[in-house]
């Protein structure tokens, strides 16, 4: 019986949680190119491992895209935190809303089933007050260094994001996305 607890209260093995990682790795480099339909047996070949494996750790596809966005959703606010600390305010910024449009752009192909996965789970209220949390550090910071202007929200620069993310645009929609984020720091300058 004591044998049966250290098992059940042990983490998953060091291999495990490297598989894991590597699908996560995998599947944010597939579908970062616009390829949501692909194959997960294409997945498990891009990791270097079999299906089997990507099934243990992802029963389902939105599951995996789930992963691979709650993955980038943590880099975002980590990535705040680092900023935060190492660079000024308005740059600090620009660099997160740049990441930012990096994000859109993994998710652009798992739009359909992330929004599935969203409907199923608490990921998009999650992902909204992460990202919502991250951004208002750093508005917040700029504000009290007196550079950015204290009238705009992060939830409404947030929202206004994933309008500039969403759009069908000809082109290159993530250059014009990188403008817009450009424009928007500028015009968060404190005059």
């Amino acid at each position: 019986m004591e044998r049966d607890k250290a098992k059940v209260s042990r983490g998953p093995r060091s291999d495990a949680a490297r598989n894991r990682e590597r699908l996560i790795e995998a599947a944010t480099r597939v579908f970062g190119t616009g390829r949501p339909q692909a194959s997960l047996e294409a997945i498990a070949r891009e990791a270097g491992l079999g299906i089997g494996t990507l099934y243990r750790h992802f029963p389902t596809r939105e599951a995996l895209f789930e992963a691979v966005y709650r993955r980038e959703v943590d880099h975002l606010g980590d990535l705040a935190e680092q900023l935060a600390q190492q660079a000024a305010p308005v740059e600090a910024l620009r660099q997160w809303l740049h990441a930012h449009v990096r994000l859109a752009a993994t998710k652009r192909g798992m739009i359909e089933a992330l929004q599935l996965a969203a409907f199923r789970s608490d990921l998009k209220a999650y992902s909204f007050e992460r990202l919502s949390a991250a951004l208002a550090q750093l508005l917040d910071r700029g504000v009290m260094s007196g550079d950015l202007r204290p009238d705009i929200s992060a939830d409404d620069l947030l929202r206004t994001l994933v309008g500039v993310f969403y759009t069908d645009g000809a082109g290159d929609w993530q250059a014009a996305a990188l403008r817009i984020v450009d424009v928007f720091v500028d015009g968060l300058r404190q005059r």
